[in-house]
């Protein structure tokens, strides 16, 4: 159950014009968009879409190896998707998916076509810029048999946005031999609200390989993704890097299902909190053998706040290899000193023990971006450390 009450919201009412290019936003709401990893130059992309409050505004594919529609003209031209639509996620689950299948805004649809090799990312953008807003999207992704994709994800909220929230419905299917990269960058504000709700299925000799950035503050968050591995010598990889400010409350993890032999998990997330809460959660839950899985919660509190690490680990055969790793604490003094025996300062020695601890350096965002990150993490208040 989630700690947000929908009837708070507008669900109606803000539908926004379609885009011709996204250079044609304003210098503001384009850096909303670079600091979540979408570039509206799109310069080294294979493709765009831009979901704006109510309505899809944008949608532009430069690889014809890749397709990439509003989810609802997808539904539209396969006949509702009844492979994919609703497959992973029950409607009934919870609030969160009863209203999303209520109301669907829009989201995307993205396939990566049998065999093909997409070099380049695709980026998508879910944006809210009114205010009150309940957002309501859902986004399937399909990698199809040996082929490889790259997505770059970015949620964010305008400035002058206020009390909104998104919901969010994602099913990945990666179809056998084939590869997605997954990478989202989280960009919402102090009294947003965000509740999605994710799962993927992976087939023979596929890779699902997750990134997930949230630097900034959020009101809520409350996420699990779900990928359960139904094909042999499969891999799951998700790498979290996340810090809450005071305010902030995180519910989230990942969990991954162990379905076939020889296939492989790893879970791994670092967290700081500067003031806020985090619940870090994670399971790998392993059903047959050979089976290894690894989860990996480390922790810094920096200051105030609260971090509550959950790992999880469940076999259910003889011969399954899981371990978990769990830490939270704060820098060790010794590490400072060491830094500032060789010519660093406080400030300066724990900022590049807490860069080497986030470890930004994650594939295919713009330099601007990276370079934002890493000015986020210095900001941190380095007297909060000792």
């Amino acid at each position: 159950m989630s700690k947000v009450d929908l009837s708070q919201f507008e669900f109606e009412g803000h539908s926004s014009q379609a885009l011709g290019d996204l250079r044609n936003l304003s210098d503001e709401d384009k850096e909303s968009l670079l600091m979540s990893g979408v570039d509206s130059e799109e310069a080294g992309r294979s493709g765009s879409f831009l979901h704006l409050d109510h309505s899809g505004a944008y949608c532009n594919v430069k690889n014809e190896g890749v397709e990439i529609m509003d989810i609802k003209d997808a539904l539209k031209k396969y006949d509702g998707l009844p492979e994919y639509y609703w497959k992973l996620i029950d409607k009934d689950k919870d609030e969160i998916t009863r209203k999303a299948s209520e109301v669907t805004h829009g989201g995307y649809f993205i396939r990566a076509k049998k065999g093909v090799k997409i070099e380049e990312p695709v980026q998508s953008c879910l944006f809210i810029k009114a205010n009150k807003t309940g957002q309501s999207v859902h986004n399937i992704v399909i990698v199809e048999e040996d082929a490889e994709l790259h997505i770059i994800t970015g949620c964010a909220v305008s400035p002058h946005s206020h009390g909104s929230a998104h919901l969010g419905i994602s099913e990945f299917y990666v179809k056998k031999g084939g590869k997605l990269t997954f990478t989202m960058v989280h960009n919402w504000s102090e009294d947003t609200s965000v509740i999605p709700r994710s799962a993927g299925i992976v087939e023979e000799g596929g890779q699902f390989l997750n990134n997930y950035v949230l630097l900034k503050p959020v009101k809520y968050l409350q996420m699990y993704p779900s990928i359960t591995l139904n094909g042999s010598n499969s891999v799951a990889r998700f790498n979290s890097v996340v810090v809450a400010p005071e305010g902030s409350y995180l519910d989230m993890g990942n969990k991954v299902v162990l379905n076939a032999p020889d296939t492989r998990a790893e879970i791994i997330a670092r967290t700081i909190t500067t003031g806020g809460t985090i619940i870090s959660r994670g399971l790998i839950e392993a059903n047959d053998v050979p089976a290894k899985g690894h989860l990996e919660c480390k922790g810094l509190i920096l200051g105030k706040g609260r971090i509550h690490a959950i790992p999880e680990l469940d076999g259910t055969v003889e011969g399954v290899e899981l371990s978990h790793e769990a830490a939270v604490g704060k820098i060790a003094k010794e590490e400072i000193e060491y830094l500032m025996a060789r010519g660093m300062d406080e400030e300066e020695a724990t900022s590049t023990i807490v860069r080497g601890f986030l470890n930004t350096d994650i594939m295919g965002l713009p330099e601007k971006l990276r370079k934002a990150v890493d000015q986020q993490i210095r900001e941190l208040d380095a007297s909060d450390a000792m």
